[in-house]
């Protein structure tokens, strides 16, 4: 019997992303799970993995705003931006003062230009660059463009500042981190990091490997399942009726009325009994709404 649906993992230091789903595997027996949102070894927190039919709004729930709490250490520099890396550069953060800390944070606020870690699993010419740097090969990765919401000062107890950073897709904390060290003048790396929020997920929730083997143990671990739609339940929602139901699963597009033209490019299809059918695609140039994803009906 195929899973469907998301859990919301708090991750342990140590693990990896892949570790937890490959764990996952061999407790459930399901084949297709996958997570949403990489977390380094060295961080802890919110993991959504999605579980069978889940696995498909994956890009999606990625796609949703994430927030962080983040050690960082003044006065040292990594080649990895993070603590397991190779010191690269010293400097003195005595003199640096919480309203420096503050100018700092707000540079970094927003939509800006950030350099992902040469130490990350992002891909060069089919090759990790990872496994590039580890071999000596350099590589030069161009910025990427990405949304900061918002930064703010939690703690500084020099060297170490503690902030909270909301953030959009394929932003880097570790990046974060250095950049904010180069901006200062004393170099500075990610010493702790811990994902409080991933889309509608929150760390509060959050079940931790012992909790989901007890669960398990129990039999009743399918009741922390969240629905493969719960990522979705900001997009506007449509009830179809039988005649629609039916071109959606034959993969054509169907017309919502007028009410249904959308401000934003997706909604949610549910059947007149109130079953999850599809992700729905606005064509604005019919003024259409194409299955973009069809679920089990």
């Amino acid at each position: 019997m195929s899973i469907d649906g998301i859990l919301n993992i708090n991750k342990p230091e140590g693990n990896t992303s892949f570790s937890i789903v490959a764990w996952l595997k061999r407790l459930t027996g399901e084949k297709r799970i996958g997570h949403a949102g990489t977390l380094d070894p060295i961080a802890t927190g919110v993991l959504p993995v999605c579980f069978g039919g889940g696995t498909r709004v994956i890009e999606f729930l990625m796609d949703g705003g994430k927030t962080y709490l983040a050690q960082i250490e003044l006065g040292v520099a990594t080649d990895t931006f993070d603590r397991e890396g190779k010191v690269v550069q010293r400097g003195s953060p005595s003199g640096i003062t919480a309203t420096q800390i503050e100018g700092a944070l707000a540079v970094f606020q927003g939509t800006i230009e950030q350099v992902p870690p040469i130490y990350s699993a992002l891909k060069h010419h089919g090759r990790r660059c990872c496994d590039l740097a580890r071999d000596g090969i350099s590589v030069r990765l161009k910025p990427r463009r990405v949304e900061i919401t918002s930064l703010e000062l939690i703690d500084y107890q020099p060297p170490l500042i503690t902030i909270k950073v909301a953030c959009g897709k394929g932003t880097y904390i570790r990046s974060l981190a250095h950049d904010m060290g180069q901006y200062l003048g004393c170099g500075a790396y990610l010493k702790n990091l811990v994902r409080l929020q991933c889309g509608p997920f929150h760390i509060e929730e959050a079940l931790s490997m012992s909790q989901i083997e007890e669960a398990f143990q129990q039999s009743t671990w399918m009741e922390f399942f969240h629905p493969v739609d719960s990522p979705l339940l900001s997009w506007r929602a449509a009830i179809v009726d039988k005649r629609d139901e039916l071109a959606i699963k034959n993969g054509c597009p169907v017309s919502l009325g007028k009410e249904h033209f959308p401000l934003e490019k997706y909604c949610r299809a549910y059947s007149s009994d109130g079953h999850f059918i599809a992700i729905l695609h606005f064509i604005s140039e019919r003024k259409l709404w194409h299955p973009k994803k069809v679920f089990s009906l």
